[in-house]
């Protein structure tokens, strides 16, 4: 192990020094980090004095700042630059950090300091405490709660048995999916096998054989590689191979097989629930949403289904109709179990076709468009348009990988914001998918100084470090880096997810930033992809990367006649994984069910293709099962409710209205958690939101 004076994690940086932080230095960093934080919260505890506001709440606030740093670092490098020595080091420090949560959590004597401030400030209906203050109070009295405070000592271990547990499952699981992704390739060496592929597939697949020592075209499951294929090859037995490698991650008898781990973390999460007294987890988690409770989050979900059912039955009709067209099959003479039957594997492929026909454009003829550095300038430049603020390459500060680019934000008056690092392609050490994530948080420190003599108090705003992560098309050999038009709206998804920690301004971390309630915050990344099809905001950044044309205004006007194509289905897709995701989290006896047959029946009513044998969505499902979305993936659709009707007043009041901007900043992206959610966006919009803008987006109503 490192000594304290060679560990980099114990000397104070400005920036992380991922150029000196060496694997070996994480273990003692969080050792001593937990060292520390225990003496900090055993002179709380050992206080004489009388618990106060100050003295409890605000010093428990500051406890954990080496820990917290050091984990920022590890689990953010765990999902976006992992080794096998960081997955076995999280196997191991993952129990212990959690028993070490639970120590804090279940400090008898710490939590009659908290109650002793929580009780006292509530029989006064919090009238001393401003309104962060009294949120602060609140979510430290509620988590302690949460967290087995009032249960008996019995009980507290059992808490302590089933969140450590909980906590290595959870990264078994997505370790294992990482693994399962990396194992499989695709090899093609037959011009005949790649028909149909665009040259921006045959481009990265050519390279990605080439990094891998081999000849010919290798197609992998990393959605860059994935998702071209499924789409555009006219190899329909090839489609098939991809379909079933993709929808059959992490089910095969070797040993990246979740389906146990599924179990447990199912079963899990339902005694922890029922360990504090509710009859299920949804029950559990969603005292801490805005949806409140299970009935409201199915109403959700049963009117997203009444509303957009019939749409996208019809949707999938016409793909399937061209389909048995083009093969020149009639589906009248078709029985079960036929080969030549409709398949999912086929529905990309042909809705791409369909696409094609009825608005002539599919995403290869817009990448030309969209070439990354140009998106960058865009997406910068929609910020600065909006927000006056600015984005500055910062080429000396350290990287986790050379992918990995760093801003310097400034804000409209020329002051520091936030340092922002962009990780954007595919590697075989980052999980799939896209995430914003914090490296360091924002909030508000008073530090008192001497002056000839004099004392001054000055506050001093301690700005975050936040970072997206993402799977976007890569260079290749011969042409950079061309978006999709879906890649560019993941870009702006994240991106706005950014800005909700970049214009932080609280003064407590844990109300900071994105530390929001669960089905809120994904209101100002939904928010942000309103922009990717308006004209407004093509025409800033769009341009050809060959020849320097601005992108057509024929091809906007397809862009945003195709918008709703295929919405219902969209929208079904995303209420059936809400469906699955709540028929685990609301069991209230143990999960012993055969995996396949209780996820077909969990999420029938919303599916518009046909079931596929063997293919299983959980066992991949990192979301609900290892990403903190348990019981809470309908927040995507709920947050959309919000997003449209939030960006129908920038559609009425002007695409780059700088006073919406500003309200929206204001009172959405700088107060975090310090208000409930719904009267912060109430007092943005004026009103509580509604479904119908979101109906009229997708042309439902």
């Amino acid at each position: 192990m490192n000594t304290t004076t060679k560990n980099p994690f114990f000397t104070p940086y400005q920036y992380i020094p991922f150029d000196c932080i060496k694997e070996t230095d994480y273990e003692p960093a969080m050792m001593k980090g937990m060292e520390e934080e225990n003496q900090r919260v055993d002179a709380i505890v050992r206080n004489p004095e009388a618990p106060t506001f100050e003295n409890t709440i605000v010093a428990l606030e500051k406890t954990g700042e080496l820990l917290d740093k050091v984990t920022n670092v590890f689990f953010n490098l765990l999902s976006a630059e992992t080794t096998d020595f960081l997955d076995e080091l999280s196997q191991k420090m993952s129990p212990i950090l959690t028993e070490h949560s639970n120590n804090i959590t279940l400090n008898e004597k710490l939590f009659q300091r908290v109650k002793a401030v929580y009780d006292e400030h509530a029989a006064e209906g919090f009238s001393r405490l401003d309104q962060e203050q009294k949120m602060l109070l609140t979510n430290c009295y509620e988590n302690f709660v949460r967290h087995g405070a009032n249960l008996s000592e019995e009980k507290k271990e059992k808490h302590r048995r089933i969140t450590a547990e909980l906590s290595v499952l959870s990264l078994q699981f997505a370790q294992n999916k990482l693994k399962d992704i990396n194992d499989f390739v695709l090899h093609l060496t037959n011009e005949a096998d790649l028909k149909g592929l665009p040259d921006s597939a045959l481009d990265l697949a050519k390279q990605t054989a080439k990094e891998k020592g081999m000849e010919g075209y290798v197609f992998t499951l990393q959605a860059p590689s994935y998702s071209p294929f499924i789409t555009y090859s006219s190899r329909r037995d090839l489609r098939q191979q991809m379909y079933m490698a993709y929808n059959t991650l992490c089910t095969h008898a070797n040993s990246n097989n979740n389906v146990a781990i599924v179990n447990k973390i199912v079963n899990l999460h339902r005694e922890l629930a029922q360990l504090h007294g509710f009859k299920c987890y949804a029950d559990y988690a969603l005292t801490r949403r805005m949806a409140e409770n299970t009935n409201n989050v199915y109403h959700l979900l049963n009117d997203l289904m009444k509303a957009y059912m019939p749409k996208a039955q019809e949707e999938v009709k016409e793909v399937e109709a061209l389909y048995y067209a083009d093969n020149q099959i009639d589906p009248a003479s078709l029985t079960a179990g036929d080969p030549r039957l409709f398949m999912p594997w086929d529905f990309s492929y042909y809705a791409n076709k369909l696409k094609e026909s009825k608005f002539n454009i599919n995403s290869e003829m817009l990448r030309p468009y969209f070439e990354l550095s140009r998106v960058k300038q865009g997406v910068f430049g929609l910020a600065t348009r909006l927000y006056g603020i600015t984005f500055h390459k910062n080429t000396s500060v350290p990287v986790y990988h050379p992918d990995v680019e760093a801003y310097d934000v400034l804000d409209k008056d020329g002051s520091y914001l936030a340092l922002f690092y962009c990780d954007f392609h595919p590697r075989a050490s980052k999980k799939s998918g896209a995430w914003m994530t914090s490296f360091k948080e924002q909030w508000k420190e008073t530090i008192d100084t001497n002056c000839n003599s004099k004392r001054h108090t000055e506050i001093v705003n301690s700005r975050p470090q936040v970072s997206i992560v993402m799977n976007l098309s890569k260079p290749t050999d011969t042409k950079p880096a061309l978006l999709t038009l879906g890649e560019v709206e993941t870009f702006l998804h994240e991106f706005g997810h950014s800005l909700h920690g970049i214009f932080a301004n609280t003064t407590y971390r844990s109300l900071s930033g994105t530390n929001v309630y669960w089905d809120f915050v994904e209101l100002p990344s939904q928010f942000m992809e309103n922009f990717s099809i308006e004209k407004e905001f093509l025409n800033t950044f769009a341009t050809h990367y060959e020849t320097g044309e601005p992108i057509p205004d024929t091809l906007i006007d397809r862009i945003i006649a195709s918008r709703n194509f295929n919405a219902a289905y969209a929208c079904m897709r995303q209420v059936s994984f809400g469906l699955l995701d709540m028929a685990f989290y609301t069991l209230t006896t143990p999960f012993e069910t055969d995996l396949m047959a209780f996820e077909k029946q969990a999420w029938e009513a919303a599916q518009v293709l046909p079931a596929v044998d063997g293919c299983c969505m959980t066992t991949q499902f990192s979301h609900i099962m290892a990403g903190g979305y348990s019981a809470g993936y309908y927040s995507y659709k709920w947050a959309e409710v919000l997003d449209a009707d939030a960006f129908s007043l920038f559609k009425e009041k002007g695409l780059f209205n700088t006073a919406t901007a500003q309200s929206f900043r204001d009172n959405i992206l700088s107060r975090g958690g310090t208000e409930p959610p719904m009267e912060l966006y109430k007092r943005f919009r004026g009103q509580e939101p509604t479904i119908n803008a979101l109906l009229r987006r997708n042309g439902i109503i």
